[in-house]
């Protein structure tokens, strides 16, 4: 689904009818963290989530903790919930004989970079990758799951966004309490240009320390690829698409046409083949995300352009030091 409008506006009438299924998610959330008994590892597990619902960057994320670890010559493996996909798991995903609609885009893209598991029950999932060799997993989007020990919880927001209109799912887009979930994290990323960063900083200021907090920026990922004055198409079905649309004109690219999808949409042969008409009729080459990519038809694949992005650490001590330190768990 596309994340509503009313979400960042506090006064929008919207928002306020929903205020009491808020309350209901909220004590449902309550109750469920009450009776939940987590399991624990033998192995160190990395949480990387978020508090709001809809795009923050997780996904880089995700990416750039895995490379990181696997750097320090360690063996991550990833636990997903396989967002979209059919399969309950726990499955290790193969992009040679799995598609998106077995185990979601979101699986597919990562199992590039570290064996991925997709397991609708995180805990099986834990467990599966353990037997497979794994010496530290990374919990895709868990921050909200108790069923596993977290030894290292991170929390990631986009500056441009925010927290919206601080309210609760479905009033707003926040997934619990924003105190809540600030005081269970144990490291906050905050990503966003310079100038978005600053402004984030300074209305947050009350609820983030500096102690556990790091700046990163998602930048694009130097292909030799030539975007100035080149006329494009761009459509993405992701959380916060555009991002993805002012990156492309910030690396000169003129976008004549923008396409705002629901996040994880499905691509089939007639929206694709439309995308590919209206592109034709204004002489402008399609481009997509990294992740929209891997929802592509193989026989669309090589008609459309694809923008990797990877997400850029401004400061790395504060981080290593926390993995570091739960790292000594093995």
């Amino acid at each position: 689904m596309k994340t509503p409008n009313f979400w960042y506006n506090k006064s929008g009438f919207l928002s306020l009818i929903f205020l009491l299924p808020s309350f209901l998610y909220i004590l449902a959330v309550t109750i469920y963290r009450i009776l939940s008994k987590p399991y624990y590892s033998n192995i160190p597990v990395v949480c990387i989530g978020n508090i709001t619902a809809g795009g923050t960057g997780k996904t880089p994320t995700t990416v750039a903790i895995t490379e990181r670890l696997k750097g320090l010559g360690l063996k991550p493996q990833i636990v997903s919930r396989g967002y979209g996909g059919s399969e309950k798991g726990p499955l290790l995903v193969d992009e040679k004989i799995h598609s998106v609609d077995h185990v979601g885009d979101e699986p597919l893209l990562l199992s590039n970079y570290a064996p991925t598991w997709v397991s609708k029950k995180k805990v099986l999932g834990v467990k599966a990758a353990i037997r497979a060799g794994a010496d530290v997993i990374i919990l895709d989007d868990g921050f909200q799951n108790m069923s596993v020990h977290k030894d290292l919880s991170i929390v990631v927001a986009d500056t441009n966004l925010g927290f919206g209109n601080e309210r609760i799912i479905p009033a707003g887009p926040l997934r619990e309490k924003l105190t809540s979930g600030l005081n269970r994290m144990d490291i906050f990323i905050s990503i966003g240009s310079t100038k978005n960063q600053k402004e984030f900083i300074k209305k947050y200021d009350y609820l983030i320390s500096k102690k556990n907090h790091i700046e990163a920026e998602i930048i694009p990922l130097d292909t030799g690829m030539n975007w100035d004055n080149l006329r494009v198409s761009a459509f993405a079905g992701i959380g916060n698409p555009d991002k993805f649309f002012h990156t492309l004109q910030n690396l000169g690219a003129e976008v004549v046409l923008k396409k705002t999808l629901a996040d994880h949409q499905k691509f089939d042969t007639k929206m694709l083949t439309r995308l590919e008409s209206e592109a034709l009729a204004i002489n402008a080459q399609l481009v997509t995300t990294e992740k929209d990519a891997v929802r592509l038809p193989i026989n669309f694949r090589k008609k459309i352009l694809v923008l990797p992005v990877r997400l850029e650490i401004n400061d790395w001590n504060l981080l290593d030091k926390a993995l570091k330190m739960i790292l000594s768990k093995n």
